[in-house]
């Protein structure tokens, strides 16, 4: 697929492999990229795609959370000598999630067939942010915005002020229902959403992580629909019900297993607020 441009020089490409969308930012210095896809393979496609369409160099590149999908291609960027940026948790993420993945799967690469993970370096972000900041070297300013905890602890939003344009990551997705993978806060999701949209406005655009270009209405239903899975797990941990039990109940649009990942980690996060003894 070619660069949409879908604001002034904002340009996605959403590639077939897993459905992701990049984000190309020109400024007149240069281009910040947003996510650095699955691989080093996925990365350096990203690098030629860039070059061949802009024909200027890559001034940062950015993490909107730490799953392999988004940040595995890293290394790439770093050894060109481009700044990755990232969430100050992608660390601790990848001690978690990620790296252990990544080594079960380089000890034994049936487990998952579809990956191509030979040539993964995991690399961290070489700058990582605790609060807001403003990019610059594109000679244009990008604004980072670390929310609270949702699809990850690491989620890192996009936003470019003069051209209206929200890059999300996976706090949102358009081509599925949202994904509770790992590291998720089921129970603190919908209100990083709720952050976000006290900014957004009406006509602004919105990137998801995968899929179709969406709006804050978009975002707005899907911040509704987490709240419903937010109730739901809180009013089923109170009524001390089982989580199988608490599956066949509830009435939501995921498939069940899902929903079980996200009831299992949502139990998780409400029995460590329990005070001892309980």
């Amino acid at each position: 697929m070619a660069w949409d441009e879908v604001a002034a020089d904002v340009f996605v490409k959403r590639y077939e492999a897993g459905d992701v969308n990049v984000v190309a930012i020109l400024g007149p210095k240069g281009v910040t990229v947003i996510d650095t896809r699955g691989s080093p393979a996925e990365a350096r496609e990203i690098v030629g795609d860039v070059a061949k369409r802009f024909g200027t160099p890559i001034v940062g590149a950015v993490n909107t959370h730490a799953h392999y999908d988004h940040s595995f291609g890293n290394s790439v960027f770093v050894d060109l000598g481009v700044p990755v940026i990232g969430h100050h948790r992608i660390p601790d993420h990848y001690a978690a999630f990620e790296g252990p993945r990544l080594r079960a799967w380089q000890a034994d690469p049936a487990r998952e067939p579809d990956k191509q993970w030979d040539h993964v370096v995991l690399t961290q972000p070489t700058v990582l942010i605790q609060r807001s900041t403003t990019l610059t070297a594109s000679g244009r300013n990008i604004e980072l915005i670390p929310i609270s905890r949702g699809h990850t602890d690491t989620d890192l939003i996009v936003y470019v002020p003069d051209a209206g344009v929200w890059a999300l990551g996976d706090a949102i997705e358009e081509s599925g229902p949202p994904m509770f993978g790992s590291g998720c806060w089921p129970i603190e999701w919908p209100a990083a959403l709720d952050e976000v949209l006290l900014r957004m406005q009406p006509n602004d655009v919105v990137v998801p992580g995968h899929g179709r270009l969406v709006d804050r209405e978009f975002v707005t239903r899907q911040a509704i629909a987490l709240h419903a899975v937010e109730d739901a797990i809180k009013s089923a941990h109170a009524a001390g019900a089982g989580i199988e039990e608490a599956l066949d109940t509830v009435q939501l649009p995921w498939p069940k297993w899902m929903l079980r990942s996200a009831f299992e980690q949502g139990f998780s996060q409400l029995d460590q607020r329990l005070p001892s003894g309980h």
